[in-house]
């Protein structure tokens, strides 16, 4: 019901209750989800950057480009048979300017279950730079960032799901806090509390600041990074954004190629195989700075072989990926968003496509990655700023009027009698009063 004298009475509760419910939502959602936004970003912050923070630790694997071109499969695999006879390749990943990284597993099923080894080579000569062999269980820094990114160090089931809703109670807790920061009235003071932080002030003062004028610079970078990393592991969330971004579109689920294992045998050995489809995918992209392919696993006969080029160095929305019959060569064609060139995709589909280099914020080159860098980094402050404010708010005052009960205490001792002065009466005023008397 709304006052006939004042109509606007219900309009003005209906915002007071929705402000409330605002901070309510920031509040306790911000306190439930502060750790893992933590650890998140963190790890996000450190993973954007692992390609150069390599770089710059095995600096012995910067190999300049040669106009010749780089070893093919079969070289690598000869490489690596004269050093582990018992392991066979399985993958093999390059950037133009950078050593060929070769992964070997064990020729039984077993070994894919433990430990790996890696080597890496360098692409014109074919001299191995290192030897790195991981044992079972064990995984280099930068696979163990990647491990606390994506599920927390937990078991894959478990943490993965922890880390996709925190992610979307984060996205909640950004738009809530844009709300909570936007000044009912705009002017001077309103402007300079929005946007400055006042080095000068108090902690609680310069935590309060940290934490609402940064959260407001780094929001739309971090929406950005929150809605692209959702895409990996919330199905009902991908497959919705995919339909409103491609019009409607469904997403075309994921199904993996196989080679016609009652053609087995055609190839002499599985090195000549590679090599072949490796010529007839460098023919196509001459030009291109990296590449990803994977070996056939001989024990699976329906194993193919995979070859992906990327046209620009530390880029990736533009690949081409290429599935080959380890037995045959055909050519595999599949279906979906990656089964397609980036140039004849629609817009739902390079918009896809383009989702990882988003993420990490590759998209806009180093400059992109510097500012996803920051951008997390302060993602991974604002749980703890938000904890002091209310830490501050919460415990501070109760703890002040705490003890100003006790003080009141310490010092209360019965109350002193109460004098009151005897009336002064003038000497002349007294013999006045006697005469009258």
């Amino acid at each position: 019901m709304t006052d006939k004298k004042n109509p606007n009475i219900k309009k003005k509760t209906k915002e007071s209750v929705f402000t409330r419910v605002n901070k309510w939502l920031h509040l306790w959602l911000g306190l439930i989800s502060g750790i893992i936004v933590l650890i998140v970003c963190i790890t996000g912050c450190i993973w954007v950057f692992n390609e150069e923070i390599t770089g710059l630790l095995e600096p012995e694997t910067k190999i300049d480009q040669q106009e010749k071109p780089v070893l093919t499969p079969s070289q690598l695999s000869d490489i690596a048979f004269k050093l582990y006879p018992d392991k066979v390749p399985a993958y093999a990943n390059y950037q133009q300017g950078r050593a060929i990284n070769l992964s070997l597993r064990g020729k039984k099923e077993e070994g894919r279950r433990g430990g790996g080894t890696l080597l890496k080579i360098n692409p014109y000569t074919g001299e191995v730079i290192s030897k790195v062999v991981h044992k079972k269980g064990e995984t280099d820094f930068f696979r163990t960032v990647l491990n606390g990114h994506r599920f927390l160090w937990l078991p894959f089931k478990i943490g993965r799901p922890i880390v996709n809703y925190g992610t979307l109670i984060f996205v909640i807790l950004l738009i809530t806090g844009l709300i909570w920061w936007y000044p009912k009235k705009w002017n001077k003071s309103t402007r300079e509390k929005s946007f400055k932080i006042k080095w000068g002030a108090s902690f609680k003062r310069v935590n309060l600041d940290l934490h609402n004028v940064l959260g407001f610079y780094s929001l739309i970078f971090l929406l950005f990074i929150a809605l692209t990393g959702m895409v990996y592991g919330i199905r009902w969330y991908s497959e919705g954004l995919y339909w409103v971004t491609s019009g409607g579109e469904k997403l075309a689920e994921f199904k993996r190629l196989e080679s016609d294992s009652t053609q087995s045998n055609k190839y002499n050995t599985p090195q000549k195989a590679m090599d072949a489809a490796w010529q007839m995918v460098i023919a196509k992209n001459p030009k291109s700075e990296g590449f990803y392919y994977s070996f056939p696993d001989t024990a699976k006969a329906k194993t193919t072989i995979g070859i992906t080029v990327y046209p620009t160095k530390g880029q990736f929305y533009n690949n081409q990926s290429y599935t080959f019959d380890q037995h045959t060569l055909k050519e595999l064609k599949g279906e979906g968003v990656y089964a397609i060139s980036y140039q004849s995709a629609t817009f739902g589909a390079k918009l896809r496509k383009m989702n990882y280099d988003i993420h990490v914020g590759s998209i806009l080159g180093f400059p992109g990655k510097v500012l996803a860098f920051l951008a997390s980094l302060i993602g991974a402050s604002l749980p703890i700023t938000g904890f002091l404010i209310w830490y501050g708010r919460k415990f501070k005052k109760k703890s002040k009027k705490k003890d100003a009960v006790d003080k009141i205490d310490l010092s209360a001792s019965p109350a002193p009698k109460r004098t009151y002065p005897k009336p002064s009466i003038k000497k002349k005023e007294l013999v006045g009063l006697e005469s009258e008397v």
